[in-house]
């Protein structure tokens, strides 16, 4: 059975609110090795942040004040894909204004149609 994609960030886990202000946080970088394991992201141990810094750039953009706001659909499409997958692994994932923007990912040995 699939999980509904979420629109608010009330619909996130709680560990999907960590890694979104996470990602937020990072605003322009990426993550790397970031475990997915029964359609959970893994934060312990934390993923390896990496964060791109450009002299003379103007900074980030603002973030919503409340809490609670709708999701971009990037976001709402990483988590989709992140509640979709049974075990894999996330080798980078690209932020760019602290937002999801492209990843490669490492696919468990039965996703490749291998042996488990």
């Amino acid at each position: 059975m699939s999980t509904p994609k979420p629109c608010f960030t009330r619909d996130l886990s709680q560990s999907e609110q960590r890694f979104l202000a996470a990602m937020r946080d990072v605003g322009f970088g990426r993550f790397e090795y970031v475990q997915i394991r029964d359609g959970q992201i893994v934060l312990d141990p934390w993923p390896v942040a990496v964060r791109d810094v450009k002299f003379g750039a103007e900074a980030a953009g603002d973030r919503p004040a409340h809490p609670e706001f709708q999701l971009k659909s990037q976001v709402a499409e990483f988590f989709e894909y992140t509640r979709a997958g049974d075990a894999s692994e996330i080798r980078t994932l690209e932020i760019r204004h602290g937002l999801p923007f492209s990843m490669e990912v490492e696919l468990a040995a039965r996703q490749r149609g291998g042996r488990p």
